[in-house]
Order: structure tokens, then sequence, then C-alpha cells
């Protein structure tokens, strides 16, 4: 049990805590969530032991195992696999004293160490590594490779997967959906349903909460209120006393009527009918969301395009190369003006690759891109976020793509994404990466594009703000092209779900349920593929491997038939030497009768030794199996 007791926190100036009291039970499942700078960050730092309390107190059982996400990693050049299994950091210590003991005659403790690291698990713990690693993206060969070869983004995979890796009694979670794809996240959150410690985790993911939490701690105005229930839960009971007033009630009826006029574009139609059932079931819940959302400092509209030519862009018979790999082939693929399309997929299938495609960020090598007149695409990625100008403030970057505009009307502009008073002169190096996404969005809303081509907009986004990009979605009047870990987003603002998959784009029938049951059998045939290759593999190691004794054992064969060849080279040329000799007539005279009956006895020992050493070699031979004629 944790216990914080009367505990005030200040940042700077700001008080994040006055007087707060919180228990956490063993085995409490808890999502914390508030604002950005509500201190939900701080609270880890401070049951983490980095910061101290300003004022009350933190009991914090000793024995208690807290496990959680490094922010950093440095460049190792030891292999993902190794990394990871460093974080069950008993196994570590034990299998190190272990080998220091193993050169001394303490035996006694020799067996208790072993029976520790069996009690442990120990000897599972690569099996167990490898299958947190695979779930988090990496295949076979990356969980090989040194973790200083991994961008950034994959290096904090790296770090929860090291974080899941230890055995603890506390595990905390801040954001550990950020720098995943849509199938990591679906694993990580049915690892999480099964983790049987205390979990605490921060998370802007309404499905992410939902699935994996039992309370909701919400932090507001210094103080923290615990509620029993996953997310929507929480959604409802929040709205239950939000609801009561005429004017929230005015406000949401509007808010839902937007996702209403949404879904009836598209409800009629057969093809599109699972998605509809998707998105009334959103439009449901839409009553307790939209009240929660009224105070909200986010509030932006997408103007409508000037021009929306038809179609957009068209991909003909298109391949896509990364290198010497072809990621896509024969792709064929139309937008058209108020497509609203997302883009699925396992992780690594192509995704990302396609929208730089429509966005015209890398060259085709086969096939054709066209692009309607007047097309004006708005893309985001996490790329577009480097290109900010730390030295510059928002009203700066606004300045640059709207000369015309007054002041006034830019300041309004950056108030509706939350930059809002002096907010706006301050420079991009001191925001968050929250800030900067929501900076670089508000850059793209500006410019009246009639394509959006976004990918993995809501990393580093609050659910404040990602409940204002669904509902300026809703109402945005051109096309999208969406990759997103949030569920929620693509419920709400798509149509279409297009599978990008073994090399091959097509259109997908089903919805996200259909695709989390699509993608668990995926991920059987591939654990499967991967087993049979593992045992090919194996397979030729062993043949390698009996080779190579078979070939150790014949060297002393080998070189006994060489050696028998040999002499029998040998003797051989003794005999023709002799049998030279005994040509000589003279030999045969009186006065060298002693000489002869010499090289007559010599030549009768070598015909004789020629004799067994020829046997010996044929039977050599016949060992090796080698031709001997």
């Amino acid at each position: 049990m944790i216990t914080l007791q009367n505990i005030t926190l200040r940042y700077g100036k700001h008080i994040l805590f006055h007087k707060l009291d919180w228990t956490i039970y063993p085995r409490q499942r808890i999502g914390i969530i508030g604002t950005n700078g509500s201190g939900k960050t701080s609270l880890f730092s401070l049951l983490l032991g980095k910061i101290e309390a300003d004022q009350g107190s933190l009991d914090l059982p000793r024995q208690l195992k807290l496990s959680h996400v490094a922010q950093e990693t440095l460049a190792y050049s030891k292999s993902a696999l190794e990394y990871v299994l460093e974080g069950d950091t008993e196994r570590q210590t034990l299998q190190t004293e272990l080998a220091l003991i193993e050169q001394t005659d303490d035996g006694h403790r020799i067996a208790f160490l072993h029976a520790r690291l069996g009690e442990i698990d120990a000897y599972t713990a690569p099996a167990r590594a490898a299958q947190l690693l695979n779930g988090l993206g990496f295949n076979h060969l990356e969980q090989k490779k040194a973790v200083s070869d991994f961008s950034g983004g994959w290096r904090m995979r790296l770090n929860l997967a090291q974080a899941l890796m230890c055995r603890s009694d506390v595990l905390l979670l801040d954001e550990p959906t950020n720098h995943l794809d849509l199938d990591a996240v679906m694993w990580l959150e049915n690892w999480l349903m099964h983790y049987p410690g205390t979990l605490l985790l921060i998370s802007h993911d309404r499905d992410f909460l939902d699935h994996t939490v039992d309370h909701i701690a919400h932090l507001s105005h210094q103080q923290l209120k615990l509620y029993t229930g996953n997310y929507s839960s929480f959604e409802k009971q929040l709205a239950a006393d939000i609801l009561v007033q005429q004017a929230t009630y005015e406000k949401q009826q509007k808010k839902m009527a937007h996702l209403q006029s949404f879904i009836s574009r598209f409800r009629a139609k057969a093809s599109k009918a699972r998605q509809a059932q998707s998105r009334i079931k959103a439009l449901e819940k839409m009553e307790t969301v939209s009240a929660i959302q009224l105070n909200s400092p986010f509030q932006f509209h997408f103007k409508e395009p000037t021009e929306c030519p038809h179609p957009l862009i068209r991909l003909e018979d298109v391949n896509i190369t990364y290198g010497p790999k072809t990621v896509l082939s024969e792709v064929n693929l139309g937008i058209a003006p108020q497509d609203r399309i997302a883009l699925i997929g396992p992780n690594g299938a192509g995704k990302s690759t396609l929208i730089k495609l429509l966005a015209g960020d890398i060259t085709l090598t086969q096939g054709r891109r066209d692009t309607g007149g007047g097309l004006k695409i708005g893309y985001f990625a996490q790329h577009q976020i480097d290109h900010l100008v730390l030295t510059e403030t928002p009203l700066d970057h606004l300045r640059k793509i709207a000369e015309r505009s007054t002041e006034k009307e830019l300041r309004t502009f950056l108030g509706s994404f939350g930059f809002s008073e002096n907010r706006v002169f301050e420079t991009v190096k001191s925001f968050s990466g929250g800030e900067k996404s929501r900076l670089a969005l508000a850059l793209i809303v500006w410019q009246q594009p009639n394509l959006l081509l976004l990918d993995e907009p809501t990393n580093h986004l609050d659910l404040d703000m990602r409940y204002a990009l669904s509902m300026a979605l809703q109402e945005y009047q051109g096309a999208v092209i969406l990759v997103s870990h949030d569920r929620f987003l693509v419920r709400t603002t798509v149509d279409q779900l297009l599978l990008v998959a073994e090399g091959k784009l097509t259109v997908f029938t089903g919805d996200l349920n259909d695709y989390e049951r699509w993608l668990i059998h995926y991920r059987k045939q591939n654990e499967s593929q991967e087993k049979m290759q593992a045992i090919k593999a194996a397979s030729h190691k062993s043949q390698r491997q009996e080779d190579a004794k078979r070939r150790e054992l014949r060297k002393p064969l080998v070189h006994n038939v060489k050696k028998l060849a040999d002499e029998l080279a040998m003797l051989e040329k003794k005999l023709v030497m002799i049998e030279t000799q005994l040509a000589d007539t003279e030999l045969y005279e009186e006065k060298n009768k002693s000489k002869l009956q010499e090289l007559l006895i010599h030549q009768a020992q070598i015909q004789q030794k020629l004799k067994e050493t020829e046997e010996n070699w044929l039977k050599a031979c016949e060992i090796l199996e080698l031709p001997h004629d």
C-alpha cells in the first residue's frame, strides 16, 4: 500500500498539488488523467524519489519494487535482446554473483543461487524478452541488432520492453503508446491486462484506458479525485454533474449534430455498414464526452478549401521501394474530395511510406502519381515538428504564411489551439512535445488544405486536444488519409479502412474490432513461419556441426591413407632400383654371388612389405569411401 498524506508540491511559482491525500492499494489499475501541467509526470517523479514534496509525507514500503520507462537510452553496443534482459535486475545480480562464486568452493551458496534463479524463472528470461520485443515490433533479426542502430522512437520501445521485463510490484507508465503504432498498442493492451501488480498509467488514449484500468485518478485544481471504473465510466460520472446545466445541454446537442451529420453521409451504403455501426456507437458516447470537453481551451475549425479537384491524387501501378526492398507493389489508389480513409496494417508494412509518397516526399520507382490541379496538401508527421524554428514564436511561424492578416486575427486563431495571451510570444524551444504538435497542426489548418495526410497526429496530444481534432475533422470538407494508433480518432473521423500488409494495399471490409482479430491471426501465422524458419536454421546449423564433426573425425584417417600412399610410392621406387641392379649381367658372375643373394633377399622383403602396405591402404580407402584405382 502506498500512502500520500497532505502533499503539497510546487513547480516554480505554480502549485501542482495542495494538501493532496491518496492511498494506492495493491493490484489496483489506475489511469491518471488531467490537463497538461496538472502534475501527472511530477506525481511519478515523486513516487520514484526523483523529487521531494514541499509539504506532507509519502509512505512507500521499502520492499516494493517499482518499474518505470527510462526516458533516455545510451547508444549501447549490446544487442536489443541483451538490453531488455537487463530489465530483470535481480536475475542480472544473481548471475553476476554466481559467476564469481563458482570460482570458489562455496557449494552451499552456489546451490542457493541456482535455486533462486529457478524460482524467478531466470532460465526462461531470454524467451520472455524475445516475446516482449516481438510484440513491440522487433523481428528476430532486429532483436540481435545493437541498441545504437535504432532511432530514438525505437529506443523508447526498447525502454518500454525493459520496464515490462522487470518483475515489479508497481508499474508506472507515462504515455507508453506515444511511440507505438496500432498493432503494438493492441499487443501492449493485452499484456497489461495480464499484469499481476499495481498499474499506474498516464495516458490520453480513451480506448487504451478503457481496456487496461479499473480506476481513474483525475488531477484538477491541485487535487486528485479517484473514480471507480474505466475511462468511459469516469466520463459518465463526471458528465452527470455537468449536464444539469441547460447551456451545457445545448452545446452538447450541437456537437452531437456534427457527428450525426457525418454518419448520415455514408450510413446508407451497404459497403460501409460495419463502419456505420462503429460510428453509431461513438455517437452514443458523445453525450458524455461532449459535456466533459465544454471547458476545453481548444476550439478550432478547418475552413472550407477554396477548390477541390477530382480526383485529388491518383496512383496507378505504383511500386514503392525502400533501399533494395520492395515495400508495396501494384498500388492503385484514387483519392476523391471528402474521402475519409485510415491506413491500417502491421508494423513496418509501409503505411508511413505510402503517406510519404502521397505527400511527394519520396520518388516513384515504377508507376504513376497524378495530382489534380489546385491540390493543396496538409501533411502532418512527427518530422514536421522538427521543422519548427526553436528560436521563433507561434506568432512568428504563422506570420510567414499569413502576411496579409492582422495580429489580432492571428492571435485569435492561435488562441483556439491553446496559445493565448503571452504564450504566442514564447519561443518554441520552451514548448513541450504536445505544444509543438499543436502548433504544427495550427499551421496546417490555416493553409486551408483540400487533402490532409495525418501520420500519428495524436502523439503528445492530451485528451482535450485529441477531442478537438476529432470534432474539427468531422466538419472538414476535404479528404483525409489517416494513420493513427488512437482508435477513438479513427472511429469518429473515417469511413473506410485500407489494409497495408504483405506488400499489397487492399480494402478492409470490417471495423477495428475485426482488424484486431485479423491481427491476432496474422501474428500467429508469422510466429508459425518464424518457428519453421528457426527449425530449418537449427537443422542446417546441426547439419553443419555434424559435417564439421565428421571432417574432424576423418582427419586422422585421411592422414593415414596419405601416409600409406607415400609409403607405397617409396617402396615401389626402392623395388624399381633393385630390379634395375638385378638387370646388370655382371651381377651374375661368381665374384658377385654374395651381392646377388643380398639383393634378392632385399627384393623379397620389399615385395612382401609392398603387399602388406597395399592391403592396409585399400582398407583405409574403404573406411573413407575414397576411390583408390
